[in-house]
């Protein structure tokens, strides 16, 4: 499938098959989904992959009782980390980016110098939290459609009690939780298209609340879905 294929087809599953996801289809889905951006390369996400059944039912306890906790192949706890501000892993940002020939040594000062300073005065956001999830939920949206492309479900989901999944699973206080993430085989009926609103309701011209509106639009570009 190409880009525009994976985005049409994609739907939240509610409800997986027992089938598991080979070991080699998932590594590959968490490979692609790293490949996203993140601020100063920071790559802040932690991902906790749950497959074994008693743990996919403690998940499945701290999630509301949602069924798709337990049949998902494996679900991932998508996690921010806070510390990545500090020095020292700033320092590995740094030397990644030498293995990798993207970073010399006026890239590395400015590194050094802004990093701190975007952390000390928040520019963009009000709370750690907020930036945290920012970045995960774009390494959460990459391997969504990388599990896509490899013809694996997925479903995100924000309804869960943070403080018991917390504990249970040992996740450190600098360590924000995002979302879960569940992947497997959808059953049928597959989850039906909802519906998106039109872009003159999402979408402004220059000033929000602006008139926004594009020119012609040849039938070869519209995207219709079914």
């Amino acid at each position: 499938m190409n880009i525009t294929e994976i985005l049409k087809k994609r739907r939240a599953t509610r409800s997986f098959l027992p089938s598991p996801i080979p070991s080699e289809v998932l590594e590959e889905i968490l490979r692609l989904g790293c490949l996203a951006p993140s601020s100063y390369n920071l790559q802040p996400w932690r991902f906790i992959i749950v497959t074994e059944a008693e743990h996919k039912a403690k998940l499945r306890e701290f999630c509301f009782e949602q069924e798709k906790l337990t049949e998902a192949s494996a679900v991932l706890i998508c996690c921010g980390d806070r510390q990545v501000n500090q020095k020292k892993y700033i320092n590995k940002v740094i030397e990644l980016g030498k293995q990798v020939g993207s970073m010399n040594e006026k890239r590395a000062k400015f590194m050094h110098m802004a990093i701190p300073s975007f952390f000390q005065f928040k520019p963009c956001y009000q709370f750690m939290e907020a930036w945290t999830n920012r970045q995960v939920m774009i390494a959460a949206t990459y391997m969504m459609i990388a599990a896509q492309s490899l013809g694996v479900d997925s479903c995100p989901i924000e309804g869960f009690v943070a403080k018991p999944l917390r504990e249970y699973f040992q996740i450190p206080d600098h360590v924000d939780v995002c979302c879960l993430l569940a992947l497997g085989y959808a059953a049928e009926p597959y989850s039906q298209y909802g519906g998106r609103f039109e872009l003159d309701q999402l979408c402004y011209g220059e000033i929000y609340g602006e008139a926004f509106e594009l020119g012609p639009i040849s039938h070869e570009r519209t995207v219709e879905y079914t």
